[in-house]
């Protein structure tokens, strides 16, 4: 459930995006609060700027998280962001081990407004090769 201080942090979020616009990157914003509703880190997209695929803001913060905060502290974390976050994105943000996201804008809603913000499926074959697959694996977790 939003709350109505979701709702001002939401809106942090999504003058950081705006103001994105302004520094011509792309209108994507975002921020990590703690569990008082303070502000630890903004970031904005700057995937063009970095000529970078993986500048996106929630990226960027959950890698942040991952680096300078302890599991718990993670836990009791919540991103705001502008819009949804992207797989990759989410990945990053599960691996982080943030509590909680966030988010204005869903991805349907954004496809909407920019249908050429839509991608493509990526065709993946397999699983294949287990035998020789595992033993790496196996060899790391000592399993």
């Amino acid at each position: 459930m939003i709350t109505a201080a979701d709702e001002l942090l939401l809106r942090r979020a999504i003058e950081i995006a705006a103001h994105a616009v302004t520094l011509g990157d792309a209108p994507y914003g975002s921020l990590l609060a703690g569990p008082d509703g303070t502000i630890l880190i903004e970031a904005h997209n700057t995937v063009r700027r970095d000529n970078d695929i993986t500048a996106h803001p929630e990226l960027k913060l959950a890698r942040w998280a991952a680096r300078e905060l302890d599991e718990l502290t993670a836990a009791e974390t919540t991103m705001y962001t502008s819009c949804q976050p992207c797989g990759m994105c989410t990945g990053g943000i599960v691996r982080s081990g943030l509590g909680r996201v966030v988010f204005a804008l869903s991805t349907a809603q954004l496809v909407e407004l920019n249908p050429a913000g839509s991608w493509p499926e990526v065709p993946q074959d397999g699983p294949a090769l287990f035998g020789e697959a595992r033993l790496p694996i196996v060899e790391y977790y000592k399993l």
